[in-house]
């Protein structure tokens, strides 16, 4: 059983104009294969979980309370949902959902997450949420396919994908660089970098 305990109620939720602010996380690693040839590729998966709500599968978020940066939440989120530990390379963007599964979000059920990208450096055996979730190492096409959000799978393919896309083509070791803080302000206090606000308009989950 895990020591570890996962943050429970809404007391410390922030909300901005109506909507409830989460964040949350892409989790990745890099994983070789081996070609017909003998040769062998450096490959980029993701981690999700299963969704307590339905079927499909889901990347680690959740409410971004008061006593911590965002950063801290997301990190926090992925934690407690899938067991890892690592370290925040990139903010993706800012992606606004409709909720149907909480009753105490914004007024209409609108949610504003701020997502990031995670590089996985520890899977833990035990974490809080174990008994609830299970983990799936997935490639990109992948988890596109098993996404159960659209507004998660455009973070994944518009935000996650050309970013790694990016770092591979400026540098074959970007993975191991940590970017520098933003000052743009559409961005989140204290998030990383980001190639821009990726806001979309609200879905419904």
């Amino acid at each position: 059983m895990s020591e570890l305990v996962a943050r429970t109620g809404r007391h410390q939720q922030r909300y901005e104009a109506g909507c409830r602010l989460v964040a949350g996380c892409i989790p990745f690693r890099y994983s070789f294969v081996e070609n017909d040839d003998g040769t062998s590729k450096k490959v980029v998966e993701v981690l999700m979980i299963n969704s307590t709500a339905g079927p499909g599968l889901v990347f680690p978020k959740g409410g971004w309370e008061k006593d911590e940066s965002v950063e801290e939440a997301a990190t926090r989120e992925a934690l407690e949902e899938a067991g890892v530990r690592g370290d925040m390379k990139h903010f993706l963007g800012h992606y606004v959902f409709k909720s149907k599964t909480q009753q105490d979000d914004g007024p209409e059920g609108l949610c504003k997450a701020a997502m990031f990208a995670l590089h996985v450096k520890e899977e833990l055996v035990s974490w809080p949420e174990q008994s609830t979730r299970q983990r799936s190492w997935l490639t990109i096409p992948e988890a596109g396919e098993c996404c159960r959000h659209l507004w998660m799978k455009d973070a994944l393919v518009e935000g996650f994908s050309k970013w790694h896309a990016g770092q591979m083509i400026s540098s074959p070791k970007g993975e191991n660089d940590v970017l520098s803080s933003a000052s743009s302000p559409d961005v989140p206090r204290g998030a990383l970098t980001t190639s821009g606000d990726a806001s979309k308009a609200p879905v419904s989950i």
